[in-house]
């Protein structure tokens, strides 16, 4: 991942997590969310079926801030912001959330609060999935 040019992280394989802080999101479900992403069952055993976690397989985590997912679409054509939650407090979580991950995981990396970043993805399989505590 890059901002302006220069390289700010980067894992090789593991979970990119884009995550979206909405209103009403507090420690509770950033504390659940640690949880669930270093134990969620996604990375294949030794026969193939995802049984494995990503401390299990000794991957990495690259944490990245995306207010849009946050986005209500339901109506017209053009997003709405209104659910998402408020910069200081999106912020608070998420740099939270970075002090919980980075010591249980093998690798981790995250991007810079707010700044455009430029993010690569290989995903596998391809293999994605919406995770949600609320």
């Amino acid at each position: 991942m890059t901002v302006a040019g220069d390289l700010v992280g980067e894992i090789d394989a593991g979970l990119l997590v884009l995550l979206g802080v909405e209103r009403g999101d507090g420690h509770a479900q950033a504390a659940r969310m640690a949880e669930k992403l270093l134990t969620y069952r996604v990375f294949a055993d030794h026969e193939g079926r995802m049984n494995r976690s990503v401390v299990d397989s000794a991957g990495g985590v690259l944490l990245v801030s995306q207010f849009t997912l946050a986005a209500d679409t339901r109506k017209g054509t053009r997003p709405g912001f209104s659910s998402a939650a408020r910069p200081e407090e999106a912020q608070a979580l998420y740099d939270g959330l970075c002090q919980t991950l980075a010591p249980r995981c093998a690798r981790f990396a995250s991007g810079r609060f707010g700044a455009d970043m430029q993010v690569a993805l290989v995903n596998d399989g391809p293999v994605t999935f919406l995770l949600e505590v609320r």
